[in-house]
């Protein structure tokens, strides 16, 4: 009988991992619907509704508390949705938000999600909140759904959406054209659909097709969408010119401020090539705009990777991405030589000379991308960009004759990918990044292979990605090999997997990928266990254990074997709580920290040997329902070492004035008592690396806040203080088995780091119609040359820090953009929505 029940269950989970997806029915109108978020046009009543939504989200597979219908119509122009979206009238949370930013907002939303190729794996998202804030984004198969996100929102499409409410809930009505979305020219086309709604009230996500969180992936689960009867996809031809201008003031150690008028034009453009390829260019781009970075005082050997924010780089790159080789901060990056020249003026060994301009952006003359994909599911992907030659100028004292210096030699980057998407979201992909930099400078060349396959039922997959750099350095060339290997059970509630990385010591992507080292093999097992099911306790849980066990790659040594357990509980009060313990019971080989990171494709000479650690980190979050939500993080760690406990704790306060205002502050500290790192000085004998104990303290402080005036647009800011210390307490010799041996003869003191970082953000954004922007900008920032200047043994706590910041020179920057979006329909008088 026993034996009986098993089967019987497995054969019931079986079935609902395979269960029958929903098709609806689409139905072709010679009148297009008004778009006014009303549902009165009676060429609704045409198209068949799609009911029965299932909740995803706090827990799996209920009937949707609230009812949603959804309709859709199409013409020879677009694709209509129309849906009613049932509810107590009072209960609609409606929070003016940002386009393409929702953040834990108070805010009701629709989304609509189109699989225009029916490959199962890509997708076109868009979604309108109650305040008809629109959002889109491009799903992909390797991106997981995240605040109601399933892709990459920095793809903008331009499209039109109204929003509507009655006294039993609200309506949205959307236009998607066909010029925005892809799709290939067939007699019937065969889509897949999903439509999803998100209740605040309720903090319920549910999905008209069942999306089963234990199954992997999300395009996959999507329904079907029949009756779109020879759609033709129309001429795609968009302009978006743009004129900005503005003023920098930059200040300098030496008292010299440095101002500059900006100027600048230009366009993107976006032209269809046929149904599926579309061309997109960018001409004399300018990128000033753009949100700041978070700085902070790098100690690691490794280079620290920071997120792209300008929009030719963020939109329409999924494809590029999806190997993971493509940096694009690479392309317009601070020149390779800028440090360098302006390290050697402040060090005073440039004498006889003075530096007279010294650009620290390299200047992208253009770039184009080309991408789509073809009716057998074979993406392609060509990327192309140009950077400019730059040069410093230096101005000899004495005959007072100018000097040119090369920092940054003409570059040109070049990407290709071919996507095959296959059965049961199984896909082979090739990408190959190329550098050619002006006369003999570096070049660079690496080709990746990305292979996944999963069974038919969607369980066990495995992931192959084998890489392979070449890169010429001068007269010189070297290469290197690098592959990952994952294979594992993927869906259910038990999941479990191996992970194998091999780099070898030379393999380097970096010219226009990111890796933080190289010369690793390591191999990690996971098993993870996920209840969607609500218990009288918790709505949700997720528990998941990790042993690490990481070698040097050349020569074959042992590196480090690691413990981590997680778990995360979702409260029937909506609060969160997650744990994470992470463990290294024995002492281990760090061959990295006293290297640097051009050293870092050299071999090893000797470790540094660390000893064991304990970490336990606690964080949480309340209901963020609420006007006001908290979320904090608290952790500490131990070691056998005396004196050297480690502690970091994070607050986060947001609070919701109103639908319109919204403000949040953030305080992150860590504070350890014992670290051992890199002391930046050098032996003066030997000329080897030392060793440093220090104190190490780090703070981040945030204070940022939004006012939506409508909803396309608002004012938003961002202002950080970064702040870290480094009071080193003695300093080592570094012997031959990897242990220290301390120095008397130093002082450690004299090697004491003070660094301070500041950044304010303000950006007014103006959607002023359809793809059509007006935005003026302020950034206000610590002068680069004064992050150091601030004495370590005098501001030794984060007060007076603060207090001395605003007492310190400040670079200041106005700017005003204009963008206006033209496409070809308008261009020729014909439809004058789009």
């Amino acid at each position: 009988m026993l034996k009986c029940l098993v089967v019987i269950l497995l054969l019931f989970t079986y079935t609902k991992l395979l269960a029958q997806p929903k098709t609806t029915q689409a139905v072709q109108v010679t009148q297009a619907p008004r778009i006014d978020g009303s549902l009165d046009d009676s060429v609704w009543l045409q198209a068949p509704e799609a009911i029965d939504f299932i909740t995803n989200t706090p827990v799996y597979g209920k009937p949707a508390t609230v009812k949603t219908s959804v309709r859709v119509l199409y013409d020879n122009n677009a694709i209509y949705i129309g849906a009613y979206l049932y509810d107590d009238s009072a209960a609609i949370r409606r929070q003016y938000t940002p386009r393409d930013n929702l953040q834990q907002a108070n805010v009701d939303y629709f989304s609509v999600f189109l699989d225009t190729y029916k490959d199962r794996q890509n997708a076109f998202q868009f979604l309108v909140t109650a305040r008809n804030v629109q959002t889109d984004a491009r799903v992909s198969a390797n991106y997981t759904g995240n605040e109601g996100m399933y892709g990459d929102a920095g793809w903008d499409a331009v499209w039109e959406s109204k929003v509507g409410f009655r006294s039993d809930g609200w309506v949205v009505e959307m236009r998607i054209p066909l010029f925005s979305i892809r799709f290939s020219r067939k007699t019937t086309a065969d889509w897949g659909i999903q439509f999803m709604r998100f209740s605040r009230r309720l903090n319920e996500t549910s999905f008209w097709n069942p999306v089963n969180p234990a199954v992997s992936g999300f395009a996959n689960q999507f329904g079907d969408i029949v009756g779109l009867n020879k759609l033709v996809p129309p001429l795609r031809l968009s302009f978006s010119p743009y004129v900005s201008g503005g003023y920098r003031q930059t200040p300098h150690n030496n008292s010299v401020q440095q101002y500059e008028t900006l100027k600048s034009g230009g366009m993107d453009v976006k032209y269809g090539l046929n149904e599926s390829f579309t061309l997109d260019a960018t001409l004399i781009p300018d990128f000033g705009q753009v949100v700041s970075d978070n700085v902070i005082n790098n100690i690691s050997p490794f280079e620290i990777r920071f997120r792209e924010n300008r929009p030719f780089f963020t939109e329409g790159t999924e494809l590029f991405n999806k190997a993971g080789i493509f940096y694009s901060r690479r392309i317009g990056k601070t020149p390779d030589k800028y440090d360098t020249l302006q390290d050697m003026v402040n060090a005073g060994r440039l004498d006889g000379y003075q530096l007279l301009k010294n650009p620290s952006v390299t200047r992208l003359y253009n770039a184009v991308k080309f991408s789509g994909r073809t009716a057998g599911n074979l993406g392609i992907g060509i990327f192309n960009a140009v950077t400019e030659n730059v040069k410093a100028t230096l101005r000899n004292r004495g005959t007072g004759k100018d000097s040119m210096v090369t920092t940054e030699p003409l570059a040109n980057y070049n990407i290709i990918v071919l996507d095959q998407a296959l059965k049961n979201r199984s896909y082979i992909t090739f990408t190959n990044t190329n550098v050619l930099r002006n006369g003999q400078e570096r070049d660079a060349n690496v080709t990746a292979l990305d292979v996944a396959l999963y069974d038919k039922a969607n369980r066990y997959g495995l992931v192959v990605k084998p890489r392979y750099s070449l890169v010429y350095d001068g007269p010189g060339r070297y290469n290197g090999f690098a592959n990952n290997l994952q294979a594992g059970k993927v869906s259910g509630n038990l999941q479990f997997s191996y992970t194998n990385e091999l780099r070898t010591a030379q393999y380097d992507p970096n010219d226009l990928g990111f890796q933080s080292s190289p010369n690793a093999f390591s191999n990690t097992g996971t098993v993870s266990y996920n209840i969607y099911q609500a218990t009288p306790s918790f709505l949700n849980q997720s528990y998941s254990l990790s042993v690490h066990r990481d070698y040097l790659f050349k020569p074959f040594t042992y590196q480090k074997t690691a413990f981590e357990a997680y778990t995360s509980w979702l409260f029937k009060n909506f609060w969160s709580l997650t744990l994470t313990a992470d463990i290294a019971p024995w002492w281990y080989n760090d061959f990295f920290e006293m290297q640097t990171p051009t050293s870092l494709f050299q071999t090893p000479r000797q470790p540094l040997k660390r000893a064991p650690y304990y970490n336990l980190f606690i964080e949480g979050n309340t209901d963020n329902r609420r006007s006001l939500i908290i979320s904090w993080l608290i952790g500490g760690a131990e070691g056998p070492l005396p004196n050297d406990p480690y502690y970091g704790f994070q607050l986060a306060i947001r609070y919701r004035f109103s639908d319109k205002l919204m403000l949040e502050m953030s305080y992150k500290r860590q504070h350890d008592n014992g670290q051992y790192g890199y002391a930046f000085v050098r032996d003066p004998v030997t000329g080897a690396p030392l060793l440093a104990r220090r104190v190490y303290a780090d703070v981040t402080a945030i204070f940022s806040g939004v006012y939506n005036f409508t909803s396309r647009m608002n004012l938003t800011f961002r202002a950080r203080h970064y702040w870290n210390r480094l009071q080193n307490t003695n300093l080592f010799t570094i012997q031959e088995d990897g242990y220290w041996k301390a120095r008397y003869d130093l002082m450690p003191g004299k090697y004491d780091i003070n660094y301070n970082a500041f950044n304010l953000d303000v950006f007014y954004t103006w959607d002023f119609r359809l793809g059509s922007r007006l935005i003026i900008g302020w950034k206000n920032w610590l002068g680069k040359d004064y992050e150091y200047t601030l004495p370590a043994n005098t501001y030794k706590y984060y007060t007076t820090n603060a207090r001395q910041l605003f007492n310190t020179p400040h670079g200041n920057e106005f700017t005003i953009r204009f963008i206006y979006f033209l496409n070809y329909q308008q261009l020729k008088g014909g439809n004058k929505r789009s």
